[in-house]
């Protein structure tokens, strides 16, 4: 029997067409999506039945595994309870969006454990598992709905050219499917760039949409300083944090970015654009470092979202931060550790700043000191 096919482009209402997938999906059916990389054919993870099937239309051997695609970069840990920093990090800048992660994984950890026995023997086949966050509205919403994940690969027979829309995945997989969505040509038209992560390491196993230079910039580690206006406090403290980091590595301040370390700042209440306090300029002198050509920013839900560490010049500006993003409670800290603040120096003399800074400079001594760069 031919598939049912949904022009999701004119459809009176795309709740019905999630609707409908999820049943199709519940069924142990198969469902062509749209995605923003090539187009995907995807079962139920919960369904024996619907990754036979979808093994079958596929035509390749049952020990090349499919991934699992899932909501968020969050409930990653709920299918990889021990997912490594790296991953974490490439999940959170990258997902939804188009990166196929490859992580260490047993089959009976986490929530992949509660899937049935032919499902964990087709998605960690040999101790490794695939997650993916597709970048489309209709099937993340079809996985906000549905119990459980959907096993997903391209939508094409193996060794076949990938499917970058509707027209080309019926060809390719014709009656084993039961529904398809329409949504025109793929965006990219090219997969999605797969990247095992593990041991501090990544490895780039294949490169589609996002190039090898763009997964090194977002695999570096990030340490961003947040105060009210980006003007004082957190510029300095960006500064005297490069320095000691260098120091920590053995390195050139210079070298920092080659070594995977990025160090940052922002404001919770900044006007772009500004630069820094003539004092704290004159006070970071001192100390031999340069912010002359600092220009504050606020911080956005990019800033927040990707950096692995953000500390706050007070215990107020950590609140202000998890009120706004809640997630990111585990990686904001209050700079001082002894629950004390380190008060906005703006307006005083350089004394005042003179002191502020040597209250960064031992905070973060103490901060770098705990953390494991990598």
């Amino acid at each position: 029997m031919p598939p049912i096919v949904i022009d999701l482009r004119k459809a009176d209402d795309s709740r019905d067409v999630v609707h409908q997938a999820v049943q199709t999906l519940a069924e142990g059916k198969l469902v062509v999506f749209p995605t923003e990389t090539v187009y995907g054919v995807g079962a139920s993870a919960c369904s024996a039945e619907g990754v036979e099937r979808l093994f079958e239309a596929k035509g390749r051997s049952t020990d090349v595994p499919f991934a699992l695609a899932i909501k968020s970069a969050e409930e990653a840990l709920d299918y990889v309870p021990e997912l490594d920093r790296l991953a974490q990090r490439l999940a959170r800048r990258c997902w939804p969006g188009p990166v196929t992660l490859v992580v260490d994984q047993q089959p009976e950890q986490g929530l992949v454990g509660r899937l049935p026995e032919r499902v964990r023997q087709a998605v960690v086949p040999n101790g490794t598992l695939g997650l993916r966050v597709p970048a489309h509205r209709t099937v993340l919403e079809v996985l906000r709905m549905l119990a459980g994940p959907i096993a997903l690969t391209s939508a094409n027979l193996s060794g076949e050219p990938d499917a970058v829309n509707a027209e080309q995945a019926i060809e390719s997989l014709g009656d084993h499917i039961a529904l398809v969505i329409n949504d025109g040509p793929s965006r990219y038209g090219q997969p999605s760039t797969v990247v095992r992560t593990g041991d501090k390491q990544y490895e780039c196993l294949r490169e589609g949409v996002l190039s090898t230079n763009a997964l090194e910039r977002l695999s570096s580690m990030i340490v961003l300083m947040v105060c009210t206006g980006n003007t004082c406090r957190s510029p300095m403290a960006e500064a005297i944090a490069r320095s000691l980091i260098a120091e920590k590595l053995g390195c050139p301040v210079e070298e920092l970015e080659q070594r995977g370390i990025i160090v940052a700042s922002a404001g919770i209440a900044a006007v772009p654009g500004c630069g820094p306090a003539a004092e704290a300029v004159a006070v970071m002198k001192e100390k031999g470092l340069d912010v002359t050509r600092h220009e504050s920013q606020p911080l956005t839900d990019k800033l927040a979202r990707h950096a692995d560490v953000i500390f706050t010049m007070t215990n107020g500006h950590r609140q202000a931060i998890l009120r706004r993003w809640p997630d990111a409670s585990s990686r904001t800290h209050a700079l001082r550790d002894d629950e004390q603040d380190i008060q906005d120096p703006i307006g005083g003399s350089a004394g005042v700043y003179r002191e502020c800074a040597e209250q960064v400079e031992n905070a973060l001594r103490k901060r770098i000191e705990q953390i494991e760069f990598s």
